[in-house]
């Protein structure tokens, strides 16, 4: 499949309408265990409501993100964090960290290797890697739905877009050892996540799979957006609520 365009963020629309994203993070941290005074990197911070969220248990937190909109929001929301743009695949600090987290990032990172040994590198011994991401099989009704739809109106090309990717237990756990980590424990689960009350398929689709519809005008591409919503009410709308099939894989890896 072609590698997709560059993917760009609205972080209004990130907090406002899909909190529950860091929300389910939260649960992630009890495996972090945060400790006063710990060297803490947050990889791909977003908006930074996780990263405050560690910094409170005193630990000394750096979050880093790719999208400069919400490095700035992070900025705002927690002024006395400190908050870098940086490349989760090329990043490098003369520091180094106790534990480096990461929620709901590294599935669209394709370049995992490196992102991996950035990890490695900027870990100390006995540091541990906590850490979130897609699993295999993830929102595979929605991704589906939106790759059909496509086809069926001509854009294969857009359809062929690569934009995420959510490996096994298995390949994953393999990327860890392959680096250097000792995996401590990995967990592969369902976890169906109902949309805020009154959002809808095409809400999320507008925050997470615009880059499908790179180059399709505004009308066209809401009309297949509408296709697709359409063709998801019966496996995903119950009780008058949307929701996506998630699929989520956990870990806490250690540089031994």
């Amino acid at each position: 499949m072609e590698e997709l365009p560059k993917q760009t963020w609205n972080s209004n629309l990130y907090d406002k309408k899909h909190s529950y994203v860091f929300k389910y993070g939260e649960d992630l941290l009890n495996l972090l265990e945060p400790k006063p005074g710990e060297k803490i990197l947050d990889l791909g911070c977003g908006t930074g409501h996780l990263t405050n969220l560690i910094a409170a248990s005193g630990a000394d937190v750096t979050g880093i993100d790719m999208s400069s909109q919400m490095i700035d929001d992070a900025r705002k929301n927690y002024h006395n964090l400190k908050f870098l743009v940086e490349d989760a695949t090329n990043f490098n600090f003369d520091e180094k960290f106790h534990s480096v987290f990461s929620n709901a990032v590294l599935h669209w990172i394709k370049k995992k290797e490196k992102v991996l040994k950035c990890v490695y590198n900027t870990l100390t011994p006995g540091g541990k890697f906590v850490a979130e991401l897609g699993g295999k099989n993830n929102i595979h009704r929605v991704e589906s739905a939106i790759r059909t739809e496509l086809i069926k109106r001509g854009y294969i090309r857009n359809a062929e877009l690569n934009l995420w990717h959510y490996p096994s237990v298995g390949e994953y756990a393999s990327l860890l050892e392959q680096t250097g980590f000792t995996v401590k424990f990995i967990s592969y689960f369902n976890r169906d996540t109902f949309l805020n009350d009154g959002d809808s398929i095409t809400d999320w689709i507008e925050m997470f799979g615009k880059a499908f519809f790179n180059g399709i005008e505004t009308f066209e591409k809401s009309n297949i957006i509408a296709s697709i919503q359409e063709s998801l009410k019966r496996t995903n709308f119950i009780n008058n609520r949307w929701f996506v099939d998630y699929i989520r894989l956990r870990f806490v890896a250690a540089k031994e």
